[in-house]
């Protein structure tokens, strides 16, 4: 059962909260940090939006897409750096209270906030910028990623503070990579006549949107019930975080059963209806979800960050292992598997 945890403004609860209060300055390698670079990796979200529309749309292989794909890249590393940089600043009065964030940037130094929002300033217009030279559309997905990271970091809003939300604002960046990639790869097409003309803004199918929704917000979802064990105290994860005040290990595995559940039903309905040979995946899907979920449950678990995932060797070659299958499914043509779409008759 939910229940709302008491909270506290102490931060001697557990030991690894008490720290000196930064007095360093930051430095420009400081400031380059909390644009998490490091973070770009997690732009490969955007491939299979590129793969599907190739298909799709036929698109020649040649220079000028070679370019587009640079440029779309770029755009949206500088864009999730932004949302990055007024994270880690907004952030830096709550990781402190969690053992491994304490470490950030913006709580071991002194940031000085000019330098910062001029630095966000910056990421956002120049990716913006790059947005607009590969298509309107692709402009405007663009804006949209900015604009949730100004949701999910920013008060009034700050979706992260609120339960259930927090993960599902969160993992809304997954579909919009996707539509990034998509919409580098589709045909740039003229501005709509008038308001009510939405034909030019042509969308992936909306099931395969909704499996990347929900399959990042299992990852999510395992990622905040790994951090609300290792914290193992409900007032200070609560001082970290304040969903977690409602929060529980229970309701958090019970909302990454759903999210598996959900993503599982909306990819197969996305690859019976637009390319079957990717249903020859589907149990390696399952396996890599199983897989993640195990080391979710692990005692200081390595989906907390990238940068201990990346130590788990044998998941990130199966992850390599399931995007060369990916990748050969989406080419490959496979025509007894139209079986499965016949109906069989018992006399």
């Amino acid at each position: 059962m939910e229940h709302n945890l008491p909270h506290s403004n102490s931060a001697s609860q557990a030991p690894f909260v008490a720290q000196e209060q930064a007095v360093i300055p930051a430095s420009l390698p400081d400031y380059i940090a909390i644009a998490r670079p490091d973070n770009w990796i997690k732009n490969v979200f955007m491939v299979p939006g590129m793969l599907f529309a190739m298909i799709v749309y036929n698109i020649p292989f040649d220079l000028t897409l070679v370019s587009r794909i640079f440029i779309g890249i770029g755009s949206t590393c500088l864009i999730a750096s932004a949302n990055y940089v007024i994270n880690e600043y907004l952030d830096a009065e709550f990781d402190k209270f969690h053992p491994l964030k304490k470490k950030r940037t913006s709580v071991v130094r002194v940031v000085n906030p000019v330098l910062v929002y001029i630095e966000y300033a910056a990421l956002a217009a120049i990716g913006l910028s790059l947005a607009y030279v590969i298509s309107t559309q692709f402009l405007i997905i663009a804006a949209f990623l900015l604009f949730m990271g100004i949701i999910y970091n920013v008060k009034p809003f700050r979706s992260k503070d609120r339960v259930y939300l927090d993960v599902l604002s969160e993992s809304v960046n997954n579909p919009i990579r996707f539509v990034l990639g998509w919409f580098i790869f589709t045909p740039v097409v003229a501005l709509p006549q008038s308001v009510w003309d939405v034909e030019w803004l042509t969308f992936p199918p909306s099931s395969i949107i909704i499996a990347y929704w929900m399959g990042g917000a299992f990852l999510m979802a395992t990622k905040r019930f790994a951090e609300y064990r290792l914290i193992a105290d409900s007032n200070l994860a609560g001082l970290y975080r304040k969903s977690f005040r409602y929060y529980t290990e229970n309701s958090l595995l019970i909302s990454m059963f759903f999210y598996a559940l959900t993503s599982a039903f909306f990819l197969g309905i996305f690859l019976v209806k637009n390319r079957l040979e990717l249903l020859i995946s589907f149990p390696f899907f399952a396996l890599l979800f199983s897989w993640y979920l195990r080391l979710g449950l692990l005692k200081d678990s390595p989906v907390q960050g990238s940068e201990k995932l990346y130590t788990r060797k044998w998941f990130m070659l199966y992850v390599v292992f399931f995007a060369v299958l990916l990748v050969t499914l989406m080419f490959i043509d496979i025509p007894w598997l139209k079986w499965f779409l016949q109906r069989t008759t018992f006399s």
